[in-house]
């Protein structure tokens, strides 16, 4: 179902999409809402495997690939084909983005590598989504999220906050993030273009754009040469660091400030702990961080949530509430803002949304197309390029 007209920062540009599952998606559902024409190409079958994720109304319409897919145009096209060939060909010459994750190889076969591409649009920016990157010895494997975070050290963060197994985060969060660099890698390269005319091949590779998410703050005491052994921020990996138990639930809290501690452990009728030469500045509470969270948790079960809340909002300390899964669909600020909201799908009928986070004054991003079914555009995409 088609909407307004594409009011975003993106709008006039066009994408070839040819991604799947998540990474890829999620990168271009955020193009999409910014107002790019995204064109999902999907082979005939059964399409992008994420349709069947879960049930829905129509069959082919899962919720996670509903929740990533709006704002898309959905084609079948066989690649492989002499025809599906022909029609690629068509769109990519009107295309300004060639985006997939398929893997450079069985791109070479079907014809649309780089250079292939580069010779139909000499102006495309042809975005690949790999697992790994060229010339290392995992260049040809497969990736998914649950290897990337096993293989990135992500995993094992969980082994050394709990002294037990190692663990994946229960959230495709490899996916995602890299789905994020894959967002402004496409940016970057389009700025690029802008300036100078110029498209190029951009490749997003999920090990190492993951592995540099997680290194941020956990290359820690190996920064600096020689190395201490001390990997992992102290305060990322402590088993204490969670949401404390009020008197009747959860509470976040996070006091930063000298000033701030002080006020907290007052509240809490522990003033001696401020005073305590291991907690009394920054420095000295990162070294102590276990013992520090400890006494946070025994302070904070004294009182309520909302007295928490209270207390807290009016020292300017930072908190919040812990919400369930549930409660987050009814919390206050996102119920203000609009976060969520009731659209109606001409094929699946009423389904959740998300409103589009991030707001720009001039180009604001916009919901114009609901989820397409498999193919529900072949044949209207394909007319406007001539083809049957």
């Amino acid at each position: 179902m088609m909407g307004q007209t594409p009011s975003g920062p993106l709008a006039g540009i066009r994408i070839v999409d040819m991604s799947s599952v998540v990474l890829g998606p999620f990168a271009t559902l955020i193009l999409a809402d910014l107002g790019a024409d995204v064109i999902k190409v999907e082979p005939p079958e059964r399409g992008d495997t994420m349709r069947y994720a879960g049930a829905s109304p129509t069959g082919d319409l899962g919720p996670i690939y509903t929740a990533l897919n709006r704002n898309k145009r959905a084609i079948k096209l066989d690649g492989k084909t002499p025809e599906g060939k022909a029609a690629l060909t068509a769109l990519l010459k009107d295309a300004d983005v060639f985006f997939h994750n398929v893997r450079l190889a069985g791109m070479s076969r079907m014809g649309f590598d780089y250079e292939a591409v580069r010779a139909i649009r000499p102006d495309i920016v042809y975005v690949h989504c790999a697992g790994f990157g060229a010339g290392g010895p995992y260049a040809d494997r497969q990736a998914y999220d649950d290897l990337i975070q096993g293989a990135s050290g992500f995993a094992a963060l969980n082994a050394m906050r709990s002294g037990g197994d190692p663990e994946y985060a229960p959230s495709l969060v490899a996916d995602k993030t890299v789905g994020l660099f894959a967002t402004y890698a496409t940016l970057a390269a389009l700025f690029h273009r802008e300036r100078t005319g110029e498209g190029q091949f951009v490749q997003v590779p999920m090990f190492e754009a993951f592995t540099f998410f997680n290194m941020v703050e956990n290359l820690y005491g190996e920064t600096f040469l020689p190395g201490n052994g001390r990997l992992a921020y102290t305060r990322s990996i402590n088993a204490n660091r969670k949401p404390y138990k009020t008197k009747d639930g959860y509470i976040g809290l996070v006091p930063y400030s000298d000033m701030q501690w002080a006020q907290f452990f007052e509240m809490g009728g522990r003033r001696d702990v401020f005073e305590d030469p291991r907690f009394s500045s920054y420095e000295a509470r990162t070294e102590h961080i276990t013992e520090l969270y400890a006494i946070i948790g025994e302070v904070a079960c004294q009182k309520t949530t909302d007295e928490w809340l209270d207390l807290l909002g009016r020292a300017n300390i930072p908190a919040m509430k812990y919400n369930t899964m549930e409660e987050v669909l009814e919390d206050p600020h996102l119920s203000e803002v609009g976060f969520f909201s009731e659209r109606t799908h001409p094929q699946a009928g009423p389904y959740r949304r998300m409103k589009h986070p991030v707001e720009f004054s001039k180009t604001p991003a916009s919901i114009r197309i609901d989820p397409p079914c498999h193919g529900a555009d072949t044949e209207s995409v394909l007319a406007s390029l001539g083809l049957d």
